[in-house]
């Protein structure tokens, strides 16, 4: 069983400490087991907003970890606390892989785990993260940058999509669907999508396209285009455009070929279709083209991928990680 330990100090703050342990602490083995043994490392009690929170290990322990997260926390204007960094620095010389949410990124930089890196924060940060780490390439118009053994993700919800992220590097998109299901959020929401968007799901009834995406999800097999989905809306192609671009931070197609590809690796995880049926279910129409772009969007072949996944990794094992390529951002 892989270890995930959120590394916790006073002054963190608690939506994205909270995220963290629904994620990985909660007990999901009716859904995948093993899953992660999780672990809160810290100095004594800490004092997180309103609450106290007692840490299971104290900040030895990081080194001892697979997964590191590092929420976010709260006084950026001032150094994190030096015990912290060095902790977070010594886990990942030790070979772990370190994830901050939101504003931890500013203990990720303090450690130098970000210099000559591309990373993110919440938006409203990241000038100043610039500012302070110049050695780090701050990106503010992403939900989370994935560099293989070092991640960042934006603010709030963000920090949920990177949660879902390592969820799928480890267990597949299967499983980070079922996951994302459970705690009733979106689970197909890529790191390169913008971070400021107004209303990433709409309600059913709420908005013009809130009954587009299920209509698009039951037809992945279908050549849809642009216009086919315009009128499906029953709006011209340049409204439909800028509705997807405020609820989703991606177009049309961009956002189609991100279904089509996550329905892929679903199929690749749970069946034994073979390629070029996979290729059809998913609108690709072709093995070849199935291979083509499933390679460059995953960054494995779909059948070096179905190996993998058939035969479960250890969670947060190279072989798992292995399925990001090292600074590319997931694609869209």
């Amino acid at each position: 069983m892989a270890t995930v330990a959120l590394a916790i100090t006073d002054g963190m703050l608690h939506l994205e400490l909270s995220l963290a342990c629904e994620v990985f602490g909660a007990d999901v083995t009716h859904i995948v087991d093993p899953w992660y043994d999780f672990w809160l490392c810290g100095p004594s009690a800490v004092r997180v907003d309103r609450f106290r929170v007692q840490p299971d290990h104290g900040l030895d322990h990081l080194a001892r970890a697979d997964t590191v997260i590092v929420p976010g926390w709260a006084d950026t204007d001032c150094d994190p606390p030096a015990d912290l960094v060095d902790a977070v620095r010594t886990a990942h010389e030790a070979g772990a892989r370190v994830a901050s949410l939101c504003t931890g990124a500013f203990i990720l930089a303090a450690a130098g785990l970000l210099d000559g890196k591309r990373a993110t924060t919440h938006w409203a940060h990241t000038a100043e993260l610039a500012r302070r780490r110049p050695k780090v390439t701050v990106d503010p118009d992403v939900l989370y940058v994935d560099n293989g053994s070092v991640l960042t993700s934006a603010g709030k919800a963000a920090a949920m999509d990177l949660c879902l992220h390592l969820v799928r590097l480890d267990h597949g998109a299967s499983v980070a669907n079922k996951i994302a299901r459970r705690l009733v959020v979106p689970p197909h929401r890529d790191g390169g999508q913008a971070q400021f968007i107004a209303t990433p799901v709409p309600e059913p009834g709420t908005h013009p396209l809130a009954d587009l995406f299920p209509w698009i999800l039951e037809r992945l097999d279908e050549p849809l285009t642009v216009e086919d989905l315009a009128g499906q809306a029953r709006m011209s192609s340049r409204h439909l455009g800028r509705h997807f671009k405020q609820l989703t931070g991606t177009t049309p197609l961009q956002w189609l070929h991100t279904q089509r590809i996550r329905h892929a690796q679903e199929l690749l995880e749970t069946t034994d279709d073979t390629i070029d049926a996979i290729a059809t279910a998913t609108g690709m129409g072709t093995a070849t083209t199935l291979r083509r772009h499933f390679a460059r969007t995953v960054g494995v072949p779909p059948d070096s991928y179905r190996r993998t996944f058939r035969v479960q990794p250890r969670p947060g094992s190279v072989q798992a990680r292995g399925l990001q390529p090292d600074g590319l951002l997931p694609a869209q």
